[in-house]
């Protein structure tokens, strides 16, 4: 499925948008156990995922393992002509090691994240982009640590009961605080989930085979394949499948990301926050944005800027208010502000290319 088709008038009503978190909170949570939680059938859960399935409104994959692939991976801003930006765009989306790509509010830049080795790394930075006319300058930025990323985020439409009641069971305990039992908001303002920092994640990750590999790959493209299905794609029987997943997912390698354009859930505002921080302050201001509802990425880098944050927010007011409330009072000696305005791919899924975000 590809959520370049979607359909660009598509509106989410308050019983698809909680679908959207359940799946946030697990993506390979069952029908049946969505629908008790959430106090519909089963019937309708299912024809509800299936719409929008269908429709390429929602994609679950799975997200590479933070400590694996974040660190060391490269986040790019990459300066183009005016004009250009759409090609320099796509041709960074179509190489695999591209997961995220985004075209920023102004149309003379591309950011990108890229998780590879030292040589493709190297004949894209030293080569590819400086012998591209349309490219006219390259920022890169080394992750250093990741405190958060996207597919910790969830929109905000669940209460703490029903996300204890769908998340499965952590690799290993967090004493991360969950904010306080809320209602349901019309437009989300919070989280439910604590989100986990890296450093609280298993350092040990058991050796992968062959089955570990082809099951994981397979789903990276779509984490929603039942057991069954699974067992005939690698030609292993199902109770094997179940064990192998089983152990996969008390390593932490099975989390899962939801791609859903964020509009549809409220959030009509992307942007990306290069900042500058006193180092000696740096892990505290960044478990501190990690924790935050409307973070979907917090990470220390190398570069101009030493810490970067991705927010949603619900319009340009919210995006006021949390760098006036929430940044300001943390002591950032600098802020650059980037907007997004269109999404290009996410976690690896190619995403609507003629929509602009307003």
């Amino acid at each position: 499925m590809d959520l370049s088709t979607a359909d660009p008038d598509a509106v989410l009503d308050t019983l698809d948008r909680r679908l959207v978190c359940a799946l946030q909170v697990d993506g390979r949570a069952g029908t049946g156990r969505i629908a008790e939680v959430l106090g519909v059938s089963a019937r309708t859960v299912t024809r509800r995922l299936a719409r929008m399935q269908q429709a390429g409104l929602l994609r679950v994959v799975r997200m590479p393992d933070v400590e694996d692939a974040a660190v060391g991976a490269l986040l790019l801003r990459v300066r183009v002509l005016r004009g250009k930006v759409d090609t320099i765009a796509q041709a960074l989306a179509d190489r695999p090691d591209v997961p995220f790509v985004d075209v920023m509010l102004g149309g003379q830049e591309v950011g990108a994240v890229m998780l590879s080795d030292a040589g493709a790394r190297d004949r894209l930075l030293y080569g590819q982009l400086p012998a591209t006319a349309a490219v006219t300058e390259t920022t890169t930025h080394a992750v250093l640590h990741a405190f958060s990323d996207a597919g910790q985020w969830q929109a905000g439409y669940l209460d703490d009961a029903e996300v204890a009641a769908l998340a499965p069971a952590a690799p290993v305990p967090s004493t991360a605080p969950t904010s306080p039992a809320a209602p349901v908001p019309a437009t989300p303002t919070h989280s439910a989930t604590p989100t986990y920092p890296a450093a609280d994640r298993p350092r040990e990750k058991p050796p992968l085979d062959e089955l570990d590999r082809g099951l994981l790959a397979r789903l990276s493209v779509d984490a929603r394949q039942p057991h069954a299905a699974l067992a005939v794609a690698v030609g292993t029987p199902e109770s094997t499948v179940r064990r192998r997943l089983h152990r996969l997912s008390a390593a932490g390698l099975l989390r899962t990301h939801v791609t859903v354009d964020p509009r549809l859930l409220g959030m009509a505002v992307d942007a990306n926050l290069w900042l500058d921080v006193p180092p000696g302050r740096l892990a505290e201001v960044g478990t501190a944005l990690a924790r935050h509802p409307q973070v979907h990425g917090v990470f220390a880098t190398s570069g101009p800027a030493n810490l970067m944050a991705t927010l949603f927010c619900a319009d340009h007011g919210g995006l006021y208010r949390f760098l006036t409330g929430t940044l300001g009072p943390l002591g950032v000696d600098r802020a650059e502000t980037a907007i997004v305005a269109r999404s290009v791919k996410r976690a690896g899924v190619p995403l609507q290319r003629s929509r602009t975000r307003p």
